[in-house]
């Protein structure tokens, strides 16, 4: 007599994976996730791979993990995969502050963000192409 499971919110062919308390602006963070949104999974990865941006290798690895989670727990095929969402969001800000002249303080915030990454398992198309 536990708690029921909830109802999957994502489609059968779909797997996501998300990251919190990532230590970047959302506003960065969104710069690396339009890099790779609808693009297949393996491109993404390369993407992310020779990309200069520091962040760029935690977003590999939630990537990483979505195409695990769809291998292993969803038994979808690997190469039929492509980023179908990359969404960012605010998190915690770390308040500090820092000693000013004439007795007062500055403000220091320094963001925190989350990423949520969904990729979906394309359809098979039917028939050749001619």
């Amino acid at each position: 007599m536990g708690k029921q499971t909830p109802a999957r919110r994502l489609g059968d062919n779909q797997s996501m994976a998300v990251a919190t308390r990532l230590r970047t602006s959302a506003q960065k963070l969104n710069l690396v996730a339009e890099m790779i949104r609808g693009l297949d999974a393996s491109d993404a990865l390369s993407a992310l791979s020779f990309s200069r941006r520091r962040i760029a290798g935690d977003v590999r690895k939630v990537l990483q993990s979505a195409i695990a989670n769809a291998e292993n727990n969803h038994d979808l095929d690997v190469d039929r995969l492509y980023v179908s969402e990359a969404s960012v969001g605010k998190s915690i800000v770390m308040k500090r502050w820092r000693a000013r002249a004439r007795g007062r303080t500055a403000r220091i915030q320094k963001p925190f963000s989350k990423i949520t990454v969904i990729v979906t398992e394309r359809e098979q198309r039917r028939g050749k192409k001619k």
